[in-house]
């Protein structure tokens, strides 16, 4: 079974706490098999490229290890043989050539084919999330924060990739490391523990250093992401800034956290700057310590003078693969919890989701049955108890209430967006969990409050929910819904592209145009969730012309907040707290004298205007007579 999140060690995603918990942890275990098989997993159409790459990094590293030895031998054998020295440099010049030209092919290989492998490999695990966040249950996109996706998607993938960089890299380095200790040791014993007696003090320096910085680096980022979040709330909040003047007051207190940013940075800066110099200090040593020793032993002439410009070589190369491997070690860390939190929502469970054998709903009447369904989001809290009603195929349901009362659970339960406790909900005489959720899809169209218009052209969100439809169908969708005119006054008209959010259109235009998208679809059964509740007069008159279209030959289920526009429904249904308390036409529920009456009489414009407590009171009215 797959893990839920919040079972594996990496922080659930709904922990709250200091800025860095809020963007996870950034360090995790040095080495984690779980994540290091999945990981494993995606690299598994790469596996020749990446043995080509660690081969491309083995002879790389190899021919490194091998200049200095053929200097060595040049300059040796040149001086001892003056007779055929000019033709054993000659031919120490020809293999130093060939050496170099195999080390640069093996670079271009090692760098080109580990950059394109990191880079599939992005695209894969950035696909795969992808793929899998839209199909996961609404339940848990409900608790879930965008932006913490939206880190995962991106940070938390490119440190993956950074890691199969680096690590493909670093066996180069560790090999290099390794293959300078032995070849020092080898060219001259007593010299080489000598050039070595460094190290040591190089570990020491890294095992006292690396926590302080690291706790330097955890504050800086910190206190950047606080920046950031202070920037990004006040160019977003900026309307509201200045209709309150409060311009002043927000500029310092986002001085104060650049302040404190910029002090974190500086701090992390100089245990930066403190390791450098340091790592050069001890390489200096090193040489230090090959030029008068080695001299010496060259005077002595217990030491070729080849041997001792191999040593400088290899002691100026000594430390880069060490401060490598310092590096890589942070980047696994990074690594492993990152894959920790990209597996984790990639193993999250889909609660709703087709189950074996579920049917393909074809042609349906349209009819909709709720049958003593209870639901809620929460366990122990439900918002829907008991529910029972039945929707005619061709009839117009309004649902009213006050907010909280149930409305759009009952639509959500519709369209499956969750599954109920208890009950069940029958569409076109099918229980919805036992179809398709794509063929139920085909059979519903919903139409928002505040509809979500993609970035794109017009022409390309009318027919979003189906792709075939013709230029000529999406016209005549548009012209009946009256957003034709409005849409040929733009400046390309059916293919202005629209801005994120659909940011160039008004609110009522964009609800004609989401009326003409859900025409498009022609589907069985519609969900209207208020569509006329934030437009201006002439725009509602409109919207209810393309609503008198929509709504012919269709079932619907609409959601009325604002009294006024229900009158015209089949038969309206008055919820709360979760439970039916009224059903009838408005002329039956007025007639009835009950709730819906005594609301209705009271002039308010919407039941979301009507106090709670005055709801209440009257319900308990209407339940003492």
């Amino acid at each position: 079974m797959a893990r839920k999140l919040g079972e594996a060690k990496a922080p659930p995603l709904a922990v709250v706490g200091s800025q860095t918990d809020l963007d996870e942890d950034l360090f995790g275990r040095v080495f984690d098999p779980w994540v290091v098989r999945r990981f494993m997993a995606f690299l598994a159409p790469y596996r020749r490229k990446i043995a080509i790459a660690i081969g491309a990094v083995l002879v790389f590293t190899a021919t490194q290890l091998t200049i200095p030895l053929i200097m060595r031998s040049a300059i040796d054998d040149a001086i001892v043989s003056e007779d055929a020295g000019r033709e054993l440099l000659h031919m120490a010049a020809l293999l130093f050539a060939g050496v170099i030209t195999v080390n640069f092919v093996a670079n271009l290989v090692q760098e080109s084919t580990v950059g394109r492998v990191a880079q599939n490999l992005l695209f894969d695990l950035r696909r795969a999330m992808f793929s899998h966040l839209q199909h996961v249950s609404l339940s848990f996109m409900d608790k879930t924060e965008v932006g913490r996706l939206m880190s995962r998607l991106q940070g938390d993938v490119y440190a993956l990739q950074e890691f199969l960089e680096s690590s493909i890299f670093a066996i180069g380095d560790l090999v290099l490391l390794v293959g300078i200790i032995i070849v020092l040791l080898s060219l001259d014993l007593r010299l080489g523990a000598l050039t070595l007696s460094v190290v040591p003090a190089i570990i020491v320096v890294r095992i006292v250093w690396l926590p302080f910085a690291r706790k330097a680096f955890l504050h800086a980022r910190e206190t950047s992401s606080a920046t950031n979040a202070a920037l990004a709330e006040g160019v977003h909040g900026v309307r509201a800034i200045q209709e309150m003047r409060r311009e002043a007051v927000n500029y310092d207190l986002f001085d104060e956290k650049a302040d404190a940013n910029l002090k974190a940075h500086l701090t992390a800066s100089k245990f930066t700057n403190m390791m450098i110099p340091t790592v050069d200090t001890l390489t200096g040593l090193a040489m230090a310590i090959v030029v008068v020793v080695g001299g010496e032993m060259v005077l002595d002439r217990n030491l070729d003078i080849g041997v001792m410009v191999a040593f400088l070589f290899y002691v100026q190369r000594f430390f880069d693969p060490i401060r490598s491997l310092t590096i890589q070690y942070s980047i696994m860390q990074r690594a492993m919890a990152s894959g920790h939190r990209i597996f984790e929502v990639m193993d999250v469970e889909i609660d709703v989701a087709n189950k074996p054998g579920a049917v393909e709903l074809g042609t349906i009447d349209g009819s909709v049955e709720f049958r003593d369904v209870t639901f809620g989001y929460v366990p122990d809290q439900p918002v829907l108890r008991n529910i029972s009603f039945r929707v005619e195929p061709g009839e117009t349901v309004a649902l009213v209430g006050p907010t909280g009362s149930g409305k759009t659970s009952t639509t959500s339960l519709v369209r499956r967006f969750y599954d109920v406790w208890d009950g069940a909900v029958i569409v076109g005489g099918h229980d919805v969990r036992d179809v398709t959720q794509d063929s139920l899809g085909h059979q519903i169209a919903m139409v928002l409050q505040e509809p979500f218009l993609f970035t794109g052209t017009i022409f390309e969100n009318i027919r979003y929910a189906k792709e075939e439809a013709s230029r000529e169908t999406v016209i005549a969708a548009a012209t009946a819904v009256g957003a034709h005119d409005f849409i040929m006054r733009l400046p390309q008209g059916y293919e202005t592209v629209l801005e994120q959010g659909a940011a160039n259109l008004s609110l009522g235009q964009r609800q004609l145009i989401s009326f003409a998208r859900a025409l498009v679809a022609d589907a069985r059964i519609l969900v209207l969730d208020e569509a006329t509740a934030n437009v201006d007069s002439y725009t509602e008159l409109q919207i209810q012309k393309a609503l008198a279209l929509l709504l012919k030959g269709r079932t619907a289920v609409v959601i009325a907040h604002r009294l006024a526009t229900i009158r015209g429904a089949d038969r309206i249904i008055v919820l709360q707290d979760g439970h039916i308390v009224e059903t009838g036409s408005h002329d039956e529920l007025m007639a009835a004298e009950g709730l819906y009456s005594r609301l209705y009489r009271m002039n308010y414009a919407s039941f979301d205007d009507i106090p709670a407590e005055l709801i209440d009171k009257l319900s308990k009215s209407e339940r003492d007579t």
